[in-house]
């Protein structure tokens, strides 16, 4: 099954290094839009890396900031390969939105879709929710492992179906086929054996290797493996978050259907659910979700499992405890961000401060030595990046969350933030 060309948003120009160079819109075009080329279309092995950042987390027991290691796999596609990926999934979207248009549950889904909303907009429009409710329960659940867990299966037939097929066509089958036996390879082995810099891998090179090289290197080398296993997609490539919102669909709509019928809402951000009931309808909803999403092999993350209890008394609406959401908490009064997203844009601020100026102080070295004159830190960038000056950083994120809730606890949390960098700023005495 093939799609009609049409102009649109799916071409884009990547430039990273990979197994293959580079094409212009005019050939990826050409490619993706021929169904008989994409059926036998060879996809590349993904590259894979590991990028190891810090999370952080308030310990309630010790009442301190604790710090863990977190490990977050980065897996990429070659050019070919995103562009077929990136015009079926675009192709796909049209018609899951329909699927949805026909659907009570439209307003549900609200990950991976392009609905012109934030997190901020998704969590406004829940709390929302439960000061209309006033005496309510509210669930929020965590899916496991969420793109590893995906099963081959479900996902095919529930591809098909939106397809208004019975099983896939040949061309989605080959795409289908290349996301769920994905071959990959690790950056750093292959970068190795063809002596490229991970600091600076398109220096020399505007493709990592030949084809020629690629089978008796590559492959022959080795340096291949392959997903085995009957479930699980890669996640980042162009068309996975896509994939999982096709593959919930009948989930959603069991979920979405259940709580209409108590007077509930229900909403899905990818793998974090929340549920919002009439009081006392909590426990039931939340077993039925636990039983329901084993039959789409998938499990809850009990540990993160959240159940809280609304009450309304007069005008006032308390918690039992506050509710976690999308990154803010509320307790039925106020709207706040997490500790641990405050600590970690301090952490974040503190160690991009202390970068700038050892490198002024390492520049103004040598400048002593060349007899120039000492140039002072660049604050405009330190500012752009850590203040509200700045127009994409936590501090922008947090005012745009205080104005669109009218929060005003939010606006009291990164007041002082202000003067924490002025005071990391100043020059040490």
């Amino acid at each position: 099954m093939g799609f009609k060309k049409r102009s649109s948003d799916w071409f884009r120009r990547r430039t990273y290094l990979h197994f293959d160079l580079p094409i212009g819109r005019e050939a990826a075009t050409a490619l993706v839009t021929d169904p008989v080329r994409v059926k036998t279309h060879a996809f590349y092995p993904l590259i894979t890396f590991d990028i190891h950042t810090t999370k952080v987390k308030w310990d309630k027991k010790s009442s301190k900031l604790i710090s863990s290691p977190k490990i977050r796999p980065i897996r990429y596609a070659a050019h070919l390969d995103s562009h077929i990926y990136s015009y079926y999934c675009e192709r796909i979207s049209a018609l899951y939105e329909q699927y949805l248009k026909k659907c009570s549950y439209e307003s549900s889904v609200l990950a991976f879709r392009k609905l012109n909303k934030s997190n901020i907009d998704f969590a406004a429009d829940a709390f929302l929710a439960i000061k209309t409710m006033g005496n309510a329960d509210a669930i929020a659940l965590d899916i496991s492992d969420f793109f590893g867990s995906l099963d081959h299966g479900i996902l095919k037939r529930s591809w098909a179906k939106l397809l208004g097929q019975t099983t896939l066509p040949a061309d989605h089958y080959n795409v289908f086929k290349s996301l769920t036996r994905y071959a990959y390879v690790s950056r750093d082995s292959v970068y190795g054996r063809f002596k490229i810099s991970v600091h600076n891998p398109k220096a020399s090179k505007k493709r990592i290797c030949e084809p020629e090289d690629f089978r008796y290197v590559v492959r022959a080398g080795g340096l291949i493996s392959r997903n085995e296993e009957p479930k699980g997609i890669p996640q980042g490539s162009p068309i996975s978050a896509l994939l999982s919102n096709v593959y919930m669909m009948d989930f959603d709509l069991a979920m979405a259907g259940a709580v209409d019928s108590v007077g509930g809402k229900y909403f899905r951000y990818c793998d974090d659910m929340l549920i919002i009931v009439p009081a006392g309808k909590g426990p039931s909803l939340k077993a039925l979700a636990e039983s329901q999403i084993k039959n789409f092999g998938l499990e809850i993350q009990a540990k993160k499992t959240e159940e809280r209890t609304f009450t309304k008394t007069g005008a006032i609406i308390t918690a039992n405890r506050p509710l976690q959401y999308l990154g803010f908490l509320f307790d039925g009064q106020r709207i706040l961000l997490r500790s641990a997203s405050l600590a970690r844009y301090s952490e974040r601020m503190r160690r991009g401060v202390r970068l700038a100026k050892a490198t002024a102080r390492s520049r103004n070295e040598k400048r002593k030595e060349r007899g120039e004159a000492i140039v002072p830190l660049r604050l405009r960038k330190l500012y752009k990046r850590y203040s509200y000056l700045g127009r994409r950083n936590f501090i922008s994120y947090a005012t745009k969350a205080a104005r669109t809730m009218d929060a005003e606890g939010i606006r009291k949390q990164i007041k002082p933030l202000w003067k924490r960098l002025a005071t990391e700023i100043k020059p040490s005495p």
